[in-house]
């Protein structure tokens, strides 16, 4: 059972036992005077996998949310979702899934699950939450939400965030369980954790931000993604036109990983605004270990890294260089965005593949209207695969 969430119903009854009858009328009024919110997003997405059954998918995932006001410090949060095929289901939702044999992925299963419940305590410049909870740090290549999937990933977790030392955060989580992205009625949907993430980023500087981390991941689910992960991202702004990201960071095996094994991860990405485009170019590498074991992100929001189709969720075991571009501008209101991307292997030099992407984006009163496509060409890793994706999402 996880050791974190009995302990916040046990919080919330200290709180209340502590409380005299004028402080019990605040506690209501803070209860009252929360905020809560509403959103809707409707996706089509369709996906053509050579040597799988094409499917498509059209999901409706609706969220409810509240965060209470504040008591004495303390406050409270709930958010709920719910996902719903409204269509037939074609595709299977996960490896896993014996639905639909022989058909590709569409990582998003049908269900209602609490996306977050925790209690905060804000004091001063520092606030500590406990419960389930979204944690993004930095651009989520290490640790993120994977938001883009309609079943969020989540943690349940104690957290500390410290901004009382003038330009640096601190933040500190122990995770004891992660609900991923496959849902809890899927036995790959949580994976129970003994895991310490640090990230400490301080931004007091006119020409940069400078952020060091450790995350020491004990999968106790999945042993062989247990690793300990040390290093440092500086992100440089030489102009408002121009700026830069740089990143370094070494991975060994950790807890019972059965893999013995060091690799490191590379990162320099650069960007420029040039009149309505902005235009990035980017090298990344996740590395190999010989070709026995490679880098790994398994708490990333990996979507958003490394190409849209999904191919390299997981890092191939030569490891994977991945050189990028980007152009984006507005046209008449539309974002429109392009990608490319060339990957090839750390060990071996082999070449993997490319991909190509586009996004058009436009916000129409509250509704958020996205176009998505992305187009892998395989030449010695996986298969050819296209994904097109229509979003319509709302909040009120």
């Amino acid at each position: 059972m996880n050791k974190l969430m009995p302990l916040i119903p046990l919080a919330a009854a200290s709180i209340l036992c502590t409380t005299t009858a004028q402080a019990d009328t605040t506690l209501v009024q803070a209860l009252g005077e929360g905020t809560t919110g509403l959103n809707f997003r409707l996706r089509y997405e369709d996906v053509s996998w050579d040597g799988l059954e094409d499917a498509s998918a059209l999901t409706l995932r609706t969220r409810l949310t509240y965060s209470s006001g504040d008591f004495q410090g303390w406050g409270l949060a709930l958010e709920f979702d719910d996902v719903r095929e409204l269509d037939s289901v074609d595709y299977r939702t996960a490896g896993n899934d014996p639905m639909n044999s022989g058909a590709v992925i569409i990582a998003d299963p049908e269900g209602t699950e609490v996306n977050q419940a925790f209690i905060r305590y804000q004091w001063g410049d520092t606030q500590a939450r406990l419960g389930r909870q979204r944690i993004l740090l930095d651009n989520q290549r290490f640790v993120g939400g994977v938001g883009w999937r309609q079943n969020e990933q989540t943690y349940d977790a104690f957290s500390i965030t410290d901004k009382s030392v003038q330009d640096t955060t601190i933040f500190y989580a122990y995770l004891d369980n992660v609900n991923r992205i496959f849902g809890e009625l899927n036995p790959i949907g949580d994976h129970r954790h003994d895991s310490h993430l640090l990230n400490v980023k301080y931004d007091g500087l006119s020409f940069g931000a400078l952020t060091g981390y450790a995350y020491l991941l004990d999968n106790e689910s999945a042993p062989g993604l247990s690793s300990d992960t040390l290093g440092v991202r500086w992100q440089g702004v030489i102009n408002p036109q121009l700026s830069y990201t740089l990143e370094y960071a070494t991975q060994s095996d950790a807890g019972d990983n059965p893999m013995s094994y060091s690799a490191d991860y590379l990162l320099a990405e650069g960007a420029v605004k040039l009149g309505q485009f902005t235009v990035k170019l980017g090298y990344e590498l996740l590395g190999s270990d010989g070709g026995a074991a490679a880098f790994a992100t398994p708490l990333a929001t990996a979507h958003a890294f490394q190409g849209w189709t999904d191919r390299f969720l997981e890092t191939p075991a030569a490891g994977i260089e991945n050189i990028y571009f980007t152009a984006g501008t507005a046209i008449a209101g539309v974002n429109v965005m392009v990608m490319v991307h060339d990957f090839s292997s750390d060990e071996g030099s082999v070449s993997y593949g490319q991909e190509f992407a586009f996004s058009a984006a436009k916000r129409v009163g509250p509704v958020g209207l996205l176009l998505k496509y992305a187009d892998y060409q395989a030449d010695d890793f996986g298969s050819d695969t296209r994904k097109l994706w229509l979003q319509a999402e709302a909040s009120f």
